[in-house]
């Protein structure tokens, strides 16, 4: 499996792991099929958010 790095898009980190979904829901991003999560780097959604991308980082490789 790739490894999911905080460049990608949200639609990237999706195709590679769909698991990640209750992560991303649960941080507040509710919006992973809008228009922005095929464009915006899960590191500029974090920050939309006001999310810690380190924080988010780590849940998501403890995945």
């Amino acid at each position: 499996m790739a490894q999911i790095t905080k460049d990608m898009t949200i639609g990237e980190i999706l195709s590679i792991d769909p698991n990640v979904v209750p992560i991303l829901l649960d941080a507040g991003m509710h919006c992973l099929g809008c228009p922005s999560a095929q464009g915006e780097s899960l590191e500029e959604a974090a920050m939309v958010h006001g999310i810690d991308i380190d924080d988010l980082m780590t849940r998501i490789e403890a995945l």
